[in-house]
């Protein structure tokens, strides 16, 4: 294989020649092939691959060089012989004769370098192979990696990376080689080669941790095995990139697809420290791409360009505050150094006139972005001022054709004939406590929110309005003061970013509507069941209009997202969304919170419910550690997390008082419903630590959350199922939500994301969502024995079903079924004693003796086996 000349200084160190010419030298490596045996052999092998040489690979070359000059160049090599004698008879066939005519050795080198890299030209153009693909030494890497693990063409690798692997008690110093869907490791050490390849979706947990023996380590546990890693140049960058992988796997496992390359990188700068390959670009690209739509609620489509420091003059305090500067597809995007200071949401769609101002040693490189609101924002500092003009200006180009979709939001709700306002639903009912009490009640709520209303009008004249205003620590402060009636429907869909999405498809939700108007399926037929359920005490749900836009909501989506369809805790959270927003809004706050708030939530297999558990519990551990213990032991952290997150407390709470944790949700994500959850724990440590059972600690916790009252609303409260059936004892004090909201807000953001850090990615999400497909992949092997599978072959399938129990309670397997799945997963069940230990193993972990084994009870038993 021709590569790009280079430079060698010692051509004879550790190689032998076996053909020269006056030009050209053929060489192979020392120790390779017949006679290379020997301490020479041994030596050779071992400084190749611990200095990670070619010459493992490839240990055949050519060499160029001209007879009075002491410098060799490497124009080619292969990792046969046959390979590298097809370039040698090529060399004498067609450039001796042509070089004997030069004079000057200078313009020889020079002829020769220039053929060479004009014949890898040719090849790179006759083969579609890009200038920003994969170097010469990488290239040399990938073959390197699939000859010694024996990897098929479609296996890509990633990156590679020195280190040292502890097998036993004596590390090897070699190479770790991470793929797509593979982890490797390759050392040879005087003859002795230490091999290691493992699938990213059987790894279980990642930790990277240091000692006093070993300050940089990486441990990667699978179910059955233990490695660790140590000695890294780069132990940060590499221990992400594992983390990336692994989590990759696991999207795989869960959406059943392969992985799929992304081409469309932005170019490489001139001054890069260095290149990689396109692989490693690509994923480098979506962790920035993902963590950039996360910060400022992007649809998960967008792809960050870059991002630059820079300063934004903020008319609101008359400062300039650095910060940095995002620039996507459709976006440009502020955020300040200071995290509560501001940040800031530009859509191209809304730019009108870009210029570049006069620069000055007060303000150099200026920039001013007008947009159709009729605000200006002026950007200085900017280091690549003109390519971000440039960018603005093609977009505007490639726009003035096209119609967007635009409209002034004055309020969620519209007052004509054909829709009915929240204002009718929540005053109706006091309509029959007398004109008087109703009239007098009516002024006291509309005098409040009028003075909500001129608050934010205030600040919108302040900070603006509409998707491209100022978010500040004062935006967070109104927030938490409540949002007034008639603007939660606006403030929800620019705080989501749905705002966006619907702005960029028109007439997308009415033709899902119209395509799936008639169409009946599983969801279909699921959510019938559940629209009467949805709210059934508010009015808005107790006529056919509130129904009707419940269930074309609720079934477009199901249609859009297929892969989610339809699942409990939806209708609710929904039926919510539609008294403060019209239904093509309510349909885009749905796929804000099921596709990018709270991912994985409402799905069947619930896993970022599951996830979101585990990082409850350690919460739980870190903030209320003297309680923890009894929560565990009861039981009850597992059914918060799903009742409480699942429907952002709506089910639990009075409603009057759970829009506000609504508010609070999507201005600040799900932390808010962590800092929540934790704060009623706190407030209730006493009586839950004399609880005998799970019973008892749920209807403590639940007649806490039916007497959350919010006073600033009229709506009378309506008391929750559980409340009703609990005893008569002495009536609870009421709890005002704005305080309790205020006292969560005491638990540090920056420590739930610690935590969160922590148990996502140090081994309860990839242990949890392996579990859980292997034993639901039991569950639902196929459609055609779904009834034996799901419920098992030995009974009536209707009396070991119960819809109301939690997805974790409702998948149930018997002993047979169980023996498939020890097999899978257990190392012992190859012995000839597998059939009485796997019987052993389901009598442990049936906790209630009931011949059957949900999710929750193979978890917990397993954790419980794993902890002792």
């Amino acid at each position: 294989m021709w590569v790009n000349p280079e430079e060698v200084l010692l051509a004879s160190a550790l190689w032998m020649t076996e053909r020269a010419n006056p030009y050209f030298i053929l060489q192979k490596r020392k120790g390779h092939g017949d006679g290379g045996g020997g301490l020479a052999g041994l030596l050779v092998g071992t400084l190749d691959v611990v200095l990670d040489s070619s010459a493992r690979v490839a240990p055949y070359r050519i060499l160029y060089q001209t007879p009075d000059s002491l410098v060799y160049w490497t124009i080619a090599h292969g990792s046969s012989r046959k390979e590298v004698t097809e370039n040698w008879e090529w060399l004498e066939q067609n450039l001796l004769q042509t070089l004997s005519i030069f004079e000057n050795e200078n313009d020889i080198t020079t002829f020769v370098k220039g053929k060479i890299q004009g014949i890898i030209a040719e090849y790179n153009k006759s083969h579609e192979i890009r200038e920003d693909d994969d170097t010469d030494k990488f290239k040399e890497a990938i073959a390197k990696f699939r000859k010694l693990f024996v990897m098929p063409e479609e296996e890509k690798l990633v990156n590679y990376y020195s280190c040292s692997y502890w097998k036993g008690k004596v590390p090897r110093q070699g190479w770790l080689y991470l793929s797509i869907n593979h982890l490797c490791f390759y050392s040879y050490l005087l003859g002795k080669e230490a091999k290691l390849v493992i699938r990213w979706a059987d790894v279980t947990q990642l930790e990277k941790n240091a000692t006093l023996l070993l300050p940089d380590m990486v441990r990667v546990s699978t179910r059955c095995s233990e490695h660790v890693f140590s000695v890294f140049i780069n132990i940060n960058e590499t221990f992400k990139l594992m983390e990336q992988l692994a989590n990759i796997a696991m999207r795989q496992l869960l959406d059943n697809k392969g992985f799929e390359q992304d081409r469309c990188l932005p170019k490489l700068k001139k001054n890069s420290p260095k290149k990689v390959s396109a692989l490693k670009r690509d994923l480098d690209a979506r962790a920035k791409s993902e963590r950039y739509r996360a910060l400022f609620r992007l649809p998960k489509d967008e792809k960050l360009d870059g991002h630059t420091d820079c300063t934004l003059w903020t008319p609101f305090n008359k400062m300039h505050i650095l910060g940095q500067m995002f620039v996507s597809t459709n976006y440009i995007c502020f955020t300040s150094k200071e995290e509560t200071i501001c940040s800031l949401i530009i859509p191209l769609r809304e730019v009108t006139i870009v210029e570049k101002a006069d620069s000055c040693n007060v303000l150099p490189s200026p920039l001013s972005i007008s947009t159709k609101n009729k605000m200006t924002f002026l950007f200085a500092n900017l280091k690549d001022r003109d390519f971000l003009v440039q960018r603005i200006s093609d977009f505007l180009q490639q726009t003035t054709s096209k119609i967007y979709f635009e409209r002034e939001i004055t309020g969620s709700l519209s007052s004509s004939d054909d829709e009915v306002g929240t204002t009718m639903f929540i005053f109706e009912p006091l309509m029959s406590h007398g004109l008087l009490y109703a009239l007098f009640t009516l002024a006291c709520f509309q005098a409040k929110e009028f003075l909500k209303e001129q608050a934010w009008k205030n600040h919108f004249t302040e900070y603006g309005q509409g998707v491209c205003m100022y978010r500040t620590e004062k935006t967070k402060e109104l927030v938490l003061q409540g949002i007034p009636e008639n603007m939660r429907g606006e403030l929800w869909l620019l705080f989501s970013g749905a705002i966006n999405e619907m702005a960029t498809h028109p007439g997308y939700y009415e033709d899902l509507v119209e395509k799936s108007m008639g169409k009946y399926n599983l969801a279909t037929e699921e959510i019938e069941r559940d629209l009467h359920r949805s709210l059934p005490e508010h009015p808005a749900f107790q006529n056919e209009m509130g129904i009707a836009a419940l269930r074309r909501v609720l079934t477009a989506y199901a249609f859009r997202n297929p892969n989610i369809g339809y699942c409990q805790a939806m209708n609710i959270v929904t039926s919510v969304l539609l008294l403060y927003a019209k239904e093509e809004e309510a349909f885009w706050l749905l796929v804000a919170l099921c596709e990018r708030m709270l991912p994985d939530y409402y799905n069947t297999r619930v896993v970022g419910a599951l996830v979101d558990q585990g990082v409850f519990e350690e919460l739980a551990h870190v903030y209320v550690p003297q309680l923890y213990d009894c929560m565990q032991a009861l039981g009850v952290i597992s059914t918060i997390s799903l009742s409480w997150f699942l429907t952002l407390f709506l089910s639990v709470m009075p409603f009057e008082s759970a829009v506000v944790v609504v508010d609070c949700f999507f201005y600040e994500g799900i932390k808010v419903i962590f800092q929540l959850a934790l704060s009623v724990l706190d407030a209730n440590i006493h009586q839950l630590l004399g609880c005998k059972d799970d019973g008892e600690a749920m209807t403590i916790l639940g007649r806490y959350l039916d007497n959350v009252t919010n006073k600033d609303s009229t709506l009378p409260p309506i008391p929750h199922l559980h409340s009703l059936l609990t005893d008569n004892g002495d009536p609870h004090p009421e709890v005002d939500i704005f305080k309790l909201v205020r006292i969560s807000y005491e638990v540090r953001s920056s420590q739930i994301y610690l935590v969160y850090y922590k148990v996502c990615f140090h081994g309860f999400c990839l242990c949890c969502i392996a579990c859980l497909l292997m034993f639901t992949v039991i569950c639902r092997s196929s459609a055609e024995h779904l009834t034996s599978c799901y419920w098992g072959s030995t009974s009536n399938p209707m009396s070991r079903h119960d819809p109301s129990l939690p997805y974790l309670e409702q998948y149930r397997i018997d002993l047979e079924q169980f023996k498939v799945l020890f097999a899978l997963l257990f190392p012992w069940a190859c012995s000839t004693h597998a059939d009485d230990l796997a019987l052993r193993v389901f009598r442990l972990l049936d906790h209630n003796t009931d011949a059957l084994i949900n999710f929750r009870e193979f978890i917990s038993g397993l954790s419980e086996c794993a902890l002792s």
